[in-house]
């Protein structure tokens, strides 16, 4: 009886000790989730960044006119190319304001039908509507992993081995302009 005690000790330090390996094991696993999903969708934004100069001087040629427009995209590519890659929210407000530019600069060009002709612009921007869908993609990827990481932080035991080691929740990557988030409105009662 004597050594029962003893052995019952030894088992539970083992098995907490077990426990505390394996949820720190998981937390360095799920982080690294976050941060190969966040690469992911670096890759996806730059590659948009990319072909935005090719788009604009695209448009430029067609309609060099739409001046303030184009200017606008120009500067929303290089507030996205100033954000810090690792900070989630400030690049996902860099990139929204990016998204709305390039809208805009896409409704620009129904007003030009020989824009809308240009085998260039018409290759650009379904290479743009191929890279939005990757990017929208390796979005969802990333918030689910960033899911998983910030239940894990927060979920008691694992919460005590995350705080111990210096886990921080991951950022979402969201829409930071409620008005991106609205459904558009098609009327089709003007057109003659």
């Amino acid at each position: 009886m004597e050594y029962l005690f003893p052995a019952v000790m030894l088992v539970s330090v083992a098995a907490i000790g077990l426990y505390a390996i394996t949820a720190y094991n998981g937390l360095v696993r799920a982080r690294q989730m976050v941060r190969e999903a966040w690469s992911g969708i670096d890759v996806q934004l730059k590659r948009r960044a990319n072909l935005i100069p090719n788009l604009v001087e695209t448009v430029k040629g067609h309609a060099g006119h739409e001046a303030t427009t184009l200017q606008q995209v120009t500067e929303a590519r290089r507030l996205v190319e100033a954000a810090p890659a690792d900070n989630v929210q400030q690049r996902a407000a860099a990139e929204g304001a990016l998204g709305s530019a390039l809208g805009r600069l896409l409704a620009v060009s129904e007003d030009y039908p020989d824009l809308r002709a240009s085998e260039n612009f018409v290759a650009l921007q379904a290479s743009l509507e191929k890279t939005e869908a990757d990017i929208q993609m390796a979005r969802r990827y990333y918030n689910g992993t960033a899911r998983d990481l910030n239940t894990r932080i927060e979920s008691f035991p694992s919460n005590m081995i995350a705080g111990q080691f210096g886990f921080g929740p991951a950022g979402y990557f969201e829409i930071a302009n409620m008005a991106d988030r609205e459904v558009p409105e098609v009327d089709f009662s003007q057109q003659g």
